[in-house]
């Protein structure tokens, strides 16, 4: 009954933010500016390499956020309701965010940057209809997204058209540039140690674009249990294979990968974390890892010097 009860007061919450917003969304954040809000970081990013300083663009989720488990405060709402455009992800990611999203689009544009990405590039989980989301994690997937946005961002403003397309051929270079990069690192870890483990399986699209074996203890989703016979097997495989490190994640707690670090010891395996991966989210604003070529290029460094 409360749950009931908070859900419909919610509701009640965002209809009078659309009502309100759709009468009166300019000015935006006090600069006279459109505002374009996103709800990853490396989207959020993305936006502000395509339309530099002339828009606001806010990012509801930051560093350590996992969007998973993420639920709309009453801010995110008020910011969504002032938004003139949104972004997101799609494929599910945002799954909490999922039925705000829909009432939105009905009063301004809602974009998911992964529309266009063909089915056959998408992986999918095993024994379901539903695709994994974590698209960023191959850099050609997400040069498509940074397409995808640029279109949609011409489409709304069209006077924006010239500076859109000088931003996005840039920055579409910088992503090419780091694909092959990336390809080399990667081919500098001997074939038979190219395995990571992390906390949850985010790292799909990484493993099929770059040529190395990956493994989650718990599903796609941080919303998936992981048992104890799960842990088990994936112990018996880091032995059998001679893992030396696994590694932790930014946005996911830690316990299990720590359980599966003790648990090896126990049997005798000198099994060690080889370091914290971004994920779902990047890092601090300000820093490297705060944007996304800098997440993948920390990403790629931890895992090379783990593994090599």
């Amino acid at each position: 009954m409360l749950q009931k009860t908070k859900y419909l007061l919610f509701s009640l919450y965002l209809g009078m933010l659309l009502t309100f917003s759709s009468c009166d969304r300019n000015p935006q954040m006090n600069n006279g500016k459109p505002n374009i809000v996103c709800t990853t970081g490396m989207i959020g990013d993305a936006l502000k390499h395509l339309v530099k300083d002339s828009a606001n663009v806010i990012s509801l989720m930051g560093p350590g956020v996992d969007p998973h488990l993420y639920k709309a405060t009453h801010g995110d709402i008020d910011r969504l309701a002032r938004a003139d455009v949104i972004f997101y992800n799609g494929l599910h990611l945002e799954g909490k965010m999922g039925e705000v999203l829909h009432k939105l689009e009905r009063t301004r544009p809602v974009v998911a940057v992964a529309k266009s990405i063909p089915e056959n590039a998408l992986l999918s989980v095993e024994d379901t209809e539903v695709h994994d989301p974590h698209i960023w994690f191959d850099l050609m997937l997400w040069d498509q997204a940074v397409a995808e946005s640029a279109i949609a961002l011409r489409e709304i403003y069209p006077d924006w058209t010239d500076m859109i397309n000088a931003n996005e051929q840039a920055y579409r270079q910088e992503i090419q540039v780091l694909h092959q990069e990336v390809k080399r690192q990667i081919a500098t870890i001997p074939q038979k140690q190219r395995v990571m483990i992390t906390a949850h399986d985010a790292f799909g699209y990484f493993g099929k674009a770059y040529d190395i074996e990956v493994r989650g203890l718990q599903g796609i989703s941080t919303l998936s249990e992981f048992g104890l016979r799960g842990r088990v097997e994936l112990v018996n495989y880091i032995i059998d294979k001679g893992i030396k490190a696994i590694f932790v994640e930014s946005s996911v707690s830690p316990k299990a990968i720590e359980s599966v670090v003790e648990a090896c010891q126990q049997k005798g395996h000198d099994l060690k974390i080889g370091g914290s991966l971004y994920s779902d989210a990047m890092g601090a604003p300000g820093t490297a890892e705060g944007t996304y070529l800098g997440m993948v290029r920390a990403n790629v460094h931890t895992i090379v010097n783990a593994l090599k």
